[in-house]
Parts: C-alpha cells; sequence; structure tokens
C-alpha cells in the first residue's frame, strides 16, 4: 500500500446506486456530487452507437435506447468470467463497465476538489477473493490507486462512531459497544455484528448474501403487473426486454413510494394498452415475504454466531437504500429487540466510511494525511481494527469414508479472528508416492467443486519407498492484512513447500493496460 500525490477518497461502488466521499481538513466526511449535483449516482451504464458512453442516464435517455445497450446490476457479475457485454466488436467485462461507473464519478468529483489519486474501495463482507480482485482491477482501470478493499459494514462501523464523536478518541472512557448493522442494498446483503470502543474495532460475525437485495423487491412487483397485464388483454410482455425495462422502472418508483404510503397507483403501458393498478404495501409486502424472511434468518444465525443476545445491542444501524422499507424496520425492532437508528444517510454511510477507512491508513503513513490537524490525525492514528474471515479456507483431500471421492476439508472456518494459524497432520494417499499437490480452497461446501480454488503448489521429489499413511503436515494462516499463507510438510523425509496468496490484481498488468487504454478512448458522461 502505497499513497500516490492527490486527493484520496473512499468509493461505495454499489449493485444500483454508488457513491464517493472524501474526509475534509476539519475531519467531517464529506459525499462529493456529480454533475447533477447528486450525492449518489446511478450504477447504470449506456453504451451510445458513437462510442459516447453515459453513466446514471436519465429515464428519459435510457428509454429512447435498445434495452440491450444499457447494462445494470453489474456488480452482481463482479469476477464472473462467463459474464461479458459485446459492444463495438469487443467484450467488456464487469471490471471494465465499473470501472466506467468510477471513471465518471472519479471525474465529476474532481470538479470539487480537485486531482484524485487514491481510493478505498467498498464490498460486501461475503464478497470471495476473486470478487474482491475484480473490485480492485476496476479501480486501477479507472485510474485510481487502490490503497485498500474494505467491507461494506466496517466502513459503515467507522462512519457511525465517527459521527458520535468516538472514534479515536483515546481520552473517552473506553466501554465497548456492540452494534448490529444491517446493510440491505440494490443487489447484495449482508450483517455484521461489531463491538467497539472509541480506539479498538472487532468484528465478531458475519454472513450474507451478494445475490439478494432491493432489485429482488423490484423484481416480484414487475413479475407480478407483467402477469396482471397479460391476463387483463392477453398481450404478454415479458418476451419484450425493452417493455420489461418500462415496467421495472415504474415497480421500482412504486416499491419507493410505498416506503411512505400505504397505497400507490401504479401504470404500465404495452402495445397501445394501459393497465392501472392500485397497489397497497400490505399487498408488496405479502408477495416478498420470503426474502424479507431470508435476511431475517441471516440476522439471527450471525447473532447466534457472535454470541450476543438480541436484547444487549447497543445500536442496531441501517445502511443500504433498500432499509427504507418499513418492514425492515419492523422485522429488526422483533430480532434484535430495539429500534434500529436512522441517525447516518443509509446511501451515503459506507463511501464516508470507506474515506474515514482512507484517512486511517493514510495518517499511519509518515507523511500523514495533507491538510488535517494535529488533532484529527492522531485520532486516526489511535484507531486499531480487528476483523473476521467472511469465508471459510480449506484444504481438498480425500474423503476417510470414500476413498474415490474428494472433499472440502475446512482449516480456518469462516468468521475466525485473524489474523489466525491453524495446522493440521494429514496422509498420503498411495505407496512410493513422489509428490503431494495442495489445493487451497474458499468456501464452507464440502464439495470442492462448489468452492472456488485460490491457489496450489506441490512438495516434490518425497523420499523413496515412502509408504502410504506417511505424515503430511499442512498450515494455513490468514494475517490482518487479507493475506493467505499456506505451507505443507512431509514430516517423514522433512520435504516443505509453501504459497501466499496476496490480493493482487485479478487481471494481468497487460489486460489492465489494454482495458484503461480502451477506458480513455470512450467519452464517458
Amino acid at each position: 500500500m502505497k499513497f500516490l500525490d492527490g486527493h484520496t477518497v473512499g468509493i461505495d461502488l454499489g449493485t444500483t446506486y454508488s457513491a464517493i466521499a472524501r474526509l475534509t481538513a476539519d475531519g467531517r466526511p464529506e459525499s462529493l456530487p456529480n454533475a447533477d449535483g447528486r450525492n449518489i449516482t446511478p450504477s447504470i451504464v449506456l453504451l451510445g452507437d458513437d462510442g459516447q458512453v453515459v453513466v446514471g442516464p436519465s429515464f428519459e435517455r435510457s428509454s429512447q435506447e435498445s434495452a440491450d445497450h444499457i447494462v445494470e446490476a453489474v456488480k452482481r457479475q463482479m469476477g464472473n468470467k462467463n459474464f461479458f457485454v459485446v459492444y463495438q466488436n469487443k467484450k467488456l467485462t464487469p471490471e471494465f463497465i465499473s470501472a466506467l461507473i468510477l471513471k465518471k464519478m472519479k471525474q465529476d468529483a474532481e470538479k470539487t476538489i480537485g486531482p484524485i489519486t487514491n481510493a478505498v474501495i467498498t464490498v460486501p463482507y461475503y464478497f470471495n477473493d476473486v470478487r474482491r480482485k475484480a473490485t480492485q482491477d476496476a479501480g486501477r482501470i479507472a485510474g485510481l490507486n487502490v490503497v485498500d478493499i474494505i467491507n461494506e459494514p466496517t466502513a459503515a462501523t467507522l462512519a457511525y462512531a465517527w459521527m458520535k464523536g468516538e472514534l479515536g478518541r483515546a481520552d473517552l472512557k473506553q466501554e465497548a459497544k456492540t452494534i448490529l448493522v444491517y446493510d440491505l442494498g440494490g443487489g447484495t446483503f449482508d450483517v455484521t455484528v461489531v463491538r467497539y470502543t472509541p480506539t479498538q474495532f472487532r468484528v465478531l460475525a458475519t454472513d450474507g448474501d451478494v445475490m439478494l437485495g432491493g432489485i429482488d423487491w423490484t423484481k416480484r412487483i414487475t413479475d407480478h403487473v407483467a402477469e396482471q397485464f397479460a391476463r387483463r388483454f392477453g398481450e404478454d410482455p415479458r418476451g419484450d426486454l425493452d417493455a420489461m425495462r418500462n415496467f421495472n422502472v415504474e415497480c421500482e418508483d412504486a416499491k419507493r413510494a410505498l416506503s411512505t404510503k400505504d397505497q400507490v397507483p401504479l401504470s404500465v403501458y404495452y402495445k397501445g394498452k394501459t393497465l392501472t393498478l392500485q397497489f397497497t404495501r400490505k399487498d408488496f409486502e405479502r408477495m416478498c415475504a420470503d426474502l424479507l424472511q431470508r435476511t431475517r434468518d441471516t440476522t439471527e444465525l450471525v447473532l447466534q454466531q457472535a454470541g450476543v443476545e438480541p436484547g444487549t445491542l447497543s445500536e442496531v444501524v441501517l445502511v443500504g437504500g433498500s432499509t427504507y422499507m418499513p418492514a425492515v424496520e419492523k422485522m429488526l425492532t422483533e430480532v434484535c429487540q430495539r429500534k434500529p437508528s436512522r441517525e447516518l444517510r443509509p446511501e451515503e454511510a459506507v463511501a464516508q466510511g470507506a474515506a474515514i477507512h482512507a484517512a486511517i491508513l493514510e495518517a499511519r503513513e509518515s507523511r500523514g494525511v495533507e491538510g488535517l490537524n494535529t488533532l484529527i490525525t492522531n485520532r486516526l492514528k489511535a484507531v486499531k481494527t480487528a476483523d473476521v474471515n467472511s469465508h471459510s479456507l480449506g484444504v481438498k483431500v480425500t474423503s476417510p469414508q470414500d476413498r474415490t471421492r474428494k472433499i472440502n476439508h475446512v482449516m480456518i472456518p469462516k468468521n475466525s479472528q485473524i489474523p489466525i494459524s491453524v495446522s493440521q497432520k494429514f496422509v498420503t494417499n498411495s505407496a512410493n508416492q513422489t509428490s503431494i499437490h495442495v489445493y487451497i480452497l474458499e468456501g464452507e461446501a464440502s464439495d470442492p467443486n462448489a468452492c472456488t480454488q485460490i491457489g496450489d503448489f506441490r512438495i516434490d521429489n518425497l523420499p523413496p519407498n515412502l509408504p502410504a499413511g506417511s505424515p503430511v503436515e499442512v498450515t494455513y494462516s490468514y494475517d490482518a492484512n487479507g493475506r493467505i499463507h499456506a505451507a505443507a510438510k512431509e514430516l517423514t523425509g522433512n520435504r516443505v513447500a509453501k504459497t501466499e496468496i496476496v490480493r493482487d490484481s485479478g487481471l494481468s498488468e497487460t489486460g489492465i493496460g489494454d482495458f484503461t487504454l480502451l477506458a480513455s478512448e470512450y467519452q464517458v458522461e
């Protein structure tokens, strides 16, 4: 991690909306507006016919374009090597499309504060290593020096503690608070329990779902309305992408309105026919009850894993635009036995927390943070954090019950406090084995194919005539900086091999360079 000359920001790269923020000279987290004067930017990309790229286009602008020119919710595809969009005979990856969003936010914010060089970008806690690398790549393609990737609930906690005037205050009584951060965004969900004092932050447990968010609630309405339309008029709009996009826009507006109203009119138009419904909050909550239940189950599980009784929570913090739904507040009040706090701006808190984290990292540098007074700098330096791993780390081994089958043997379970180091003994599979191949897996499933292989290494030249069942010791360690170390030692001949998994760029340097050049060719507005 090295800071370059220029401004440092925090960025919340969201599924439906994104935000960018900085820490001002007086130590105040500040959201930076886009060209429209808004503090959030729709994470929608319009690919025009002439190489013109519009990020966050208005409905009027996007409605004039074919649906296949619109890219939405690309965050859900981060790290997916099989997903791409063909544009001007080029395959655009999720990393590249995300980079266009970041580029837009960067150039808009620079009109306010000047050149931006460094950034901390947030991700859902439940993003695996592949998705995190893809996010880092997107930042680099956009021309940013990505100094860190931070989990969204951690960022929100920093924003909350800073807003309370507690963060980094070594002069305050170091009384621990336990808070639950419930983060329901447009496309992802996670819930985290954090225990903190003014100077010490420790994540106790986390869980989530990268394929659950506000767009799934909207889809329920859209599917319902499309079905009603087909029944009423005998014309089914669900095969028409442009029509369904327009339906989705109207249904999204209705969903948002139901956060403050008990009933709203909803009208959709297709092939000369208009369907108008009176849509109630009660109807909406009934058709989406299973989605909310999924978040409830996760919340209860995380509380259990953290060893925290609901009634002992100091605060429940809401993050993400989808938390405006009244059903969310009602559910959390039941589960957590206290009404959630709405002191933070749900759509901006994560970006502001990322800006605080960036300032903490920069304060630890010898140069400190330019423009900040000594008092604020010292507060930032005083903050210490401890995290947990969001996914289990395992090794692929032969099943003791079925020698023909491979299984994922978990070495470090998820929600383990990091740093951590674990060693376990295994045995060789066959006599006269000449090498050992260690596969490093990320995931909770027992089936290795359902996990992500994030690395591998070999021990070669084992001693001759080695009998089957010879002992091998495997060691996994996970350091505080997110680096994973793995080593194996054949105990008979003391042959050792090891590797290190670092969140370096997922793309090659050539790939980053090619995409960066391509991004410079597009006019992003």
